[in-house]
């Protein structure tokens, strides 16, 4: 009896749990959970990602460079998508069959049950057009999203682009990006991605059987806000950028300019340029294509990766070096007869200056000169270890940057070749002396920088000794710091008292009749400057023309570095392009020179664009690095004027 009483009572207790458990799943699906109501009503829950507004980009004077514009992007989840109207939605947004079932396969291959871009870059217009029609077409639905922008249609490799990302971007950021998703790819915008992209957030979403949207799901209690990019203040003075674009328009060359006190760089021109504009919006891949075909390389970005001699404008910084090392004083004369002669080696100086000193031969930049410092240099332990003072010489040209990155905060700087002892010795197999490699002396042979690098020069020169890491972005949103690595100086181990006698070789070459810069001097502002001409022998075309100077002499607020392609002499274009922008940022105005009367406009005029060779491409490119279809009302809105003749001025 006992045990048929225990029986019953487990029985009883049985049936009790299943009920309870049937109550609670009873409760569960018609309260607690609300995945049979959203069956039951035929509503979907959707989980959107809401995009955050890029950060903007300004100027030091907080002019905006860079800023958005709203955009939509139609999305669609293959699994939900319902038999509809495929010709009324291509008509909408755009598009044939043929492309939209392209699209929608990639979509399906992508990933059935997620949702994936269909069409991005919507107006507002088509946006308001849809959201009319939207029950009609299941499974899709529209994202809103905003693009960069560009008010000034400048700057453009200074910006640089975002594009779609690739599975590589996928893959390295983890998880952030999705498909379709855009991503910054060159400049400031890939440099500072993460900080420029913001959060993105979510929000959850119910849509009804007729994919009309219902409202948030929870209250929006799950949902998250997105967060915009943090604002960057760039140390670009949109004043003078622009004019240098403009003075360098049918110009393949670069400009930069610094802020020697700080290393802020106040202008940042690369040409052929083109208009930032053309890489957004539905046309994006193909402008880029046609970019990265063109010839003239527009996508280049020159102030950092641009291979240049320095020609005579590295005599400055060899002179600063020989007197450092006492193997000169600024009284030391050589005789320059028109050319300097070692051994059997005959090499001609443009001028005849007979007994030169220092400051002469800087004004003049007389090549028989800084040979012949050279060969003291390299001949001051005596003849057997000019090798060993040959290695010595290059690590003092070092420590001015060259040969190696200057580190500024910008993908994609390159360091170029500066020989060591070891290279030569390869080269030549232990046999060369001073005489060989001669042409270093005057920034020939193996020697090349950047425009960055030769900038930073001056800016060393201008400072007496030292210089602070380049950089381009003054501030990260409300007021972050800056790295400390940009606000350190590094010195280059010349002594304070050597740079005043050439400094005084500078000052004469732009401000004396006899100067080879004297196209650049300004009123009422002395400028100190050194040209040079560099030989062309990548395609054998006129000498490139290069100037690097700074303003005013006390004080300095601007060093530049001007390289003009197939521009001829230093004087002839290089300087003066760099006394307008020099003026233009010390007083905002910009006058004739004096000396043959050119104004701003006459250079802006002047094409220089070396010739194709091959007709057909010279029929597709013009010479501003747009495809002939495209505008250049940018950079031509002056009229075509008749320029002096130039002074002759050489180097």
């Amino acid at each position: 009896m006992d045990q048929l009483f225990n029986r019953r009572y487990i029985i009883q207790g049985l049936f009790i749990l299943i009920a309870l458990i049937l109550l609670g799943k009873l409760f569960y699906m018609q309260v607690a959970s609300d995945k049979y109501f959203l069956d039951a009503n035929n509503n979907a829950l959707r989980k959107l990602y809401v995009y955050p507004a890029r950060g903007i980009i300004l100027d030091r004077n907080q002019k905006v460079l860079v800023q958005n514009q709203p955009t939509y992007d139609l999305l669609v989840t293959p699994n939900q998508v319902k038999p509809f109207d495929t010709l009324s939605l291509c008509k909408i947004i755009g598009i044939d069959i043929v492309t939209f079932r392209e699209k929608l396969r990639k979509a399906v291959v992508y990933s059935r049950s997620r949702a994936s871009i269909l069409q991005k870059l919507l107006s507002i217009e088509t946006y308001a057009a849809l959201q009319e029609k939207m029950p009609n077409y299941r499974g899709f639905y529209v994202q809103k999203r905003t693009i960069r922008y560009y008010p000034d249609s400048i700057a453009s490799q200074f910006l640089g682009y975002v594009r779609e990302v690739t599975p590589m971007d996928l893959e390295k950021y983890e998880g952030y990006y999705k498909s379709g998703d855009d991503i910054g790819k060159s400049g400031l915008e890939k440099q500072y991605e993460e900080i420029l992209r913001g959060t993105k957030g979510v929000s959850h979403m119910l849509y009804n059987n007729r994919n009309i949207q219902q409202g948030k799901y929870a209250d929006g209690k799950l949902d998250s806000l997105a967060i915009s990019g943090e604002q960057l203040t760039t140390t670009i003075d949109i004043g003078i950028q622009k004019l240098g674009e403009q003075l360098l328009a049918n110009k393949v060359g670069s400009v930069v300019a610094i802020e020697p006190s700080t290393g802020e760089i106040l202008a940042f021109v690369s040409s052929p340029g083109y208009d930032p504009n053309k890489m957004i919006g539905k046309e994006t891949s193909k402008n880029y294509a046609e970019l990265n075909q063109n010839p003239y390389r527009p996508l280049t970005i020159r102030p950092i990766s641009g291979r240049y001699s320095p020609g005579s404008a590295f005599k400055p910084l060899d002179a600063l070096i020989a007197l450092q090392d006492g193997v000169i004083d600024p009284s030391t004369t050589f005789f320059c007869p028109g050319y300097y002669q070692s051994g059997n080696r005959k090499v001609k100086c443009e001028h005849v200056d007979l007994n030169t000193n220092l400051r002469w031969g800087l004004s003049r930049s007389c090549n028989t000169y800084f040979f012949s410092i050279f060969a003291k240099m390299m001949n001051k332990n005596g003849v057997r270890n000019q090798r060993l003072a040959y290695e010595e010489w290059q690590k003092k040209v070092r420590k001015f940057g060259i040969g190696d990155t200057l580190g500024i905060d910008f993908p994609g700087e390159k360091a170029f070749k500066l020989y060591r002892k070891a290279d030569y010795d390869r080269m030549y197999k232990n046999r060369w002396n001073n005489n060989t490699v001669l042409s270093v002396a005057i920034g020939q042979g193996e020697i090349t920088t950047t425009p960055l690098q030769m900038a930073n020069i001056m800016a060393i020169i201008a400072n007496r000794g030292y210089y602070i890491k380049p950089h381009v972005v003054k501030g990260v949103g409300n007021n972050q710091p800056i790295d400390k690595k940009y606000t350190e100086k590094y010195y280059v181990d010349i002594d304070a008292k050597h740079f005043e006698p050439v400094i005084d070789g500078m000052q004469d070459a732009v401000n004396t009749p006899t100067g080879t810069a004297v196209e650049s001097r300004l009123q009422n502002i002395i400028m100190c400057g050194k040209t040079g001409t560099v030989q062309n022998a990548q395609n054998g075309g006129k000498n490139h023309s290069v100037f690097i100077g700074f303003a005013p002499r006390e004080n300095p607020k601007i060093a530049i570095a001007v390289i003009i392609e197939n521009g001829g002499y230093g004087g002839v274009y290089a300087a003066p392009i760099a006394s307008f922008i020099a003026e233009k940022y010390l007083t905002d105005t910009l006058s004739g020179r004096r000396i043959n009367g050119s104004t701003a406009e006459m250079y802006m005029a002047d094409n220089l664009m070396p010739t194709l060779k091959n007709k057909a491409t010279k029929s597709t490119f013009k010479k501003d690095g747009t495809t002939k279809a495209d505008s250049i009302k940018k950079f031509n809105s002056t009229a075509i004027l008749q320029k002096p003749t130039a002074s002759k001025s050489k180097k």
